[in-house]
């Protein structure tokens, strides 16, 4: 009979294995966090996009109407009445001229596409001249205040006769005849007297584009109401002079309402006015990129608060 050999084998060391698993689990940790699956970029690369994506859209989330669309042309004022604030109460009332009816309205029939290029051109050459170091700059012809880095100054003043060179007095006269024809608009829409509304300041010409803001006048996007802010306005407008989604990203005129906020896109030559009182609390959404010119012209009841027309020196 053959002999059977026995071989011998060895117990079983549980601990041993325990800690060659360990072992294995701990350089197989190792190795993911050094040179992670490419899976897994892909996924942290999705939520962080997602991410993003979700922050953007939020941002304008509040944006729940728009009233009227760059590609839009509108020849008669669209009007979108309001209810008037309980503010008027606290204030003087100017028969012809106060506000009984309230609201906004927009129109593109008021300047023509190259009046409002002619006014963009004379902004350019102006703002030229210096222009603020944040992202917004200010040009107003009345008072000759220009943004100049951080400050302001007197263009008349500062560039004496050389200013001739800049600006012509057709320039004027078409800013005149554009300002006649805003209050027209303003007077009929609302049912006022026209010879009972007065410009009023600051009426100025605005840039904006994407600069970092580097001092408070350069953060035009905080809600406001007019008629706080500036005491003397009953009625605002605003002419835009260049294209949303084209000319600029971002810079919308934003009407933020009890129930949701609407919004203007502005397109060149496009005037969008409203009523200065607390019914309106608006703001601009920031400009992401691109270049947002517009001029705005406010009118007054208050014959005390009135300017003239500007005119070269």
């Amino acid at each position: 009979m053959p002999i059977q050999r026995r071989v011998n084998v060895k117990p079983t060391d549980n601990n041993g294995i325990e800690k060659k698993i360990k072992r294995g689990n701990a350089h197989r940790q190792a190795s993911f966090f050094k040179r992670p699956p490419v899976y897994l970029l892909i996924l942290i690369a999705f939520v962080a996009c997602g991410a993003v994506g979700w922050l953007y859209f939020n941002l304008d989330s509040e944006i729940t109407e728009t009233l009227v669309r760059q590609g839009e042309v509108i020849q008669q004022p669209r009007i979108f009445e309001v209810k008037c604030s309980e503010d008027y109460d606290n204030y003087k009332r100017y028969p012809g001229c106060t506000p009984q009816t309230c609201g906004r309205a927009v129109t593109d029939h008021v300047v023509t596409h190259e009046e409002a290029r002619m006014l963009r051109r004379l902004a350019e050459r102006g703002l030229s001249l210096a222009g603020s170091d944040g992202g917004a700059s200010i040009l107003d012809l009345h008072s000759g205040a220009l943004s100049m880095g951080k400050q302001f100054v007197n263009i008349y003043r500062y560039f004496g006769d050389q200013i001739k060179e800049v600006f012509s007095e057709e320039d004027f006269q078409l800013y005149r005849s554009v300002r006649t024809r805003i209050q027209g608009v303003i007077a009929e829409t609302f049912g006022l007297d026209q010879s009972r509304m007065h410009l009023t300041k600051p009426t100025f010409f605005s840039r904006i584009n994407s600069t970092v803001a580097k001092t408070t006048h350069d953060e035009y996007w905080h809600p406001h109401i007019d008629k706080v802010t500036y005491g003397s306005f009953d009625y605002t407008s605003l002419l835009y002079l260049s294209d949303y989604g084209s000319d600029f990203g971002g810079g919308r005129f934003v009407f933020m309402d009890t129930d949701g906020n609407r919004t203007v896109e502005p397109r060149t030559g496009r005037l969008s006015f409203f009523s200065s009182g607390s019914e309106n609390l608006h703001r601009v959404e920031k400009v992401r990129w691109g270049t947002r010119f517009a001029i705005t012209v406010s009118f007054t009841c208050d014959p005390a608060h009135a300017i003239v027309d500007p005119a070269l020196p």
